[in-house]
């Protein structure tokens, strides 16, 4: 039997080739059939999982809601260290120096990542602005995001900070981070569907096993992890509920 794997769309590019490594990885060393398979956009994946064609799903905080609340989906395990944040930037030589010096009538230019754009538009509140007195542009990736900001086709830009601090220097040194989320309470989880869960235990071990040989360890590395931990059903409640809250 082959079972069908998904990331969701908002990892670095940079990390691509990563994630068929890992696949591969996982296969060989499960001895399963393993297929990924990945998206350029939040709507085409959620239209995939809504028709229920993976049992493995990389997610982030927003949509494991759905998966484990309304799809069966079990948490198996998050990457070390690597909490979602969100960042709010404008141009280097943008004349705001605060969120509260923003006007209605905003450009924003931003991804489809909800998480990132819950959060950035939470950060926006001190300055009463709302989804209904911006102007949200939407672009495929956060490089694209950073040009707009460049270009001055946008006033602020939403990113995922670890996406953010991995822009090249020449992208980045043209930019300022006008604010930064610090929640550190939600992050991506490894999520397992009803199908794949009777191997949840053997998946775990493997996984945060991967640190104690040179060879799995190269795989962490090439997704930019250090390590995996463990994640339990408790945790994912939790989070899910923080995300439920800052939603409303």
């Amino acid at each position: 039997m082959t079972y069908n794997f998904t990331v969701s769309p908002d990892f670095n590019p940079n990390h691509l080739s990563g994630w068929f490594i890992f696949n591969t990885w996982l296969q060989k060393t499960l001895d399963t059939g393993i297929h990924l398979e990945l998206y350029d956009d939040f709507d085409s994946q959620r239209r995939a999982i809504g028709d229920n064609k993976f049992d493995l799903i990389y997610a982030n905080p927003y949509d494991a809601s759905v998966l484990v609340r309304r799809k069966g989906f079990v948490p198996l395990v998050s990457p070390r260290d690597k909490s979602d944040e969100a960042i709010i930037a404008v141009r280097a030589d943008s004349a705001i120096t605060s969120v509260e010096e923003l006007k209605a009538g905003l450009r924003i230019s931003s991804t489809d990542d909800p998480d990132v754009n819950m959060m950035c538009m939470i950060m926006l509140e001190p300055a009463d602005l709302t989804v209904n007195n911006t102007l949200t542009k939407q672009s495929d990736s956060y490089v694209i995001v950073a040009k707009d900001l460049i270009r001055g086709d946008s006033d602020v830009g939403f990113f995922l900070e670890e996406t953010y601090n991995e822009l090249s220097n020449v992208i980045r040194s043209q930019l300022r981070t006008l604010v930064h989320s610090q929640i550190q309470l939600i992050n991506h989880v490894l999520l397992a569907g009803p199908g794949l869960a009777h191997k949840r235990d053997e998946i775990q071990g493997l996984l945060t096993d991967m640190g104690g040989c040179e060879k799995s360890k190269g795989v962490l590395d090439s997704l930019g992890f250090d390590a995996w931990d463990i994640v339990d059903q408790e945790d994912t409640e939790f989070m899910i509920d923080l995300m439920d809250t800052l939603e409303t």
